[in-house]
């Protein structure tokens, strides 16, 4: 079988030549950039405005991620690969920082029983958040990453992140993230993250949270339902709810847009009951 032109260099070598900066440019598609630009929601005053895309699609970039991985020999990656990642994450188009993001995960996933690599892992990700600056940027590596790390460890850093993050990505990554522990039995942090986010003003954050529940729903739609016939705790949301709605159960105080999300696998007559509240 013939090598790849790149076989068998260091990932710094690499860089010099075919560095994962430029298999992305030369992947652009100019043609691509508007639609996607329109997609991701980029113009004047829209949650994207400003951001910039080449007109890769993401299929495309996970095929480059990949082939970079194997050409530039994952041990050397691993260890030396991060510069390179460092001037992806901050690049001004949007598929470069995605191909970063899906590089980190790719270092993380195969330093299974390299600790120090995971924390450094981590430690990039939680570092260069102002990059993580859209839902796909969130969705594509947080719960690969902050998920699969802290499957054994406190949760604390999810909380502080539904509650107090600097941005709504940061937010979104704080619900997102909970989705490696429903895929592993596990809902309670789904639900106790979705109660902090429950009046969150935020379109993105009502999808977020109501595509978690419906999830977590998956897996137990018994405890679903009982949370959503519940009122919530006092003083546990972000956001205020209205006056006179602290007492009633969460499937009415809850956004539209994220009760649809969360009862969107019901049986049709118990849906539309919670639609109704008829509940």
């Amino acid at each position: 079988m013939p090598l790849s032109p790149l076989q068998g260099k260091s990932f710094n070598q690499v860089a010099d030549s075919e560095s994962l900066y430029s298999a992305m440019m030369a992947k652009a598609d100019p043609s691509q950039a508007p639609g996607l630009s329109r997609f991701f929601k980029c113009g004047p005053g829209q949650y994207g405005e400003g951001d910039r895309f080449l007109g890769i699609k993401v299929p495309v970039t996970r095929a480059v991620v990949k082939d970079c991985w194997r050409s530039a020999v994952p041990k050397d990656w691993r260890q030396t690969g991060f510069p390179e990642l460092e001037r992806c994450i901050a690049s001004e188009y949007h598929e470069i920082r995605l191909a970063a993001l899906l590089s980190l995960v790719q270092i993380f996933s195969h330093a299974r029983g390299d600790q120090a690599l995971r924390q450094r892992c981590i430690d990039f990700y939680l570092s260069h958040t102002a990059f993580i600056n859209n839902w796909d940027l969130v969705d594509l590596s947080c719960y690969p990453l902050l998920g699969e790390w802290l499957l054994d460890k406190d949760r604390t850093l999810l909380y502080d992140l539904a509650r107090s993050g600097r941005t709504v990505w940061e937010r979104r990554i704080g619900i997102v993230s909970t989705m490696t522990f429903i895929r592993h039995g596990q809902t309670s942090d789904t639900f106790a993250i979705a109660d902090i986010l429950l009046h969150h003003p935020h379109d993105l954050i009502h999808k977020a949270v109501g595509w978690l529940l419906r999830e977590a729903g998956k897996r137990d739609r018994e405890a679903l339902e009982r949370w959503l016939r519940q009122a919530p705790p006092p003083a546990v949301e972000d956001v205020a709810p209205a006056p006179g709605r602290t007492s009633l159960p969460r499937y009415r105080q809850m956004p539209r847009t994220m009760l649809r999300y969360a009862i969107e696998k019901f049986p049709e007559p118990l849906r539309q009951r919670y639609l109704k509240a008829k509940i």
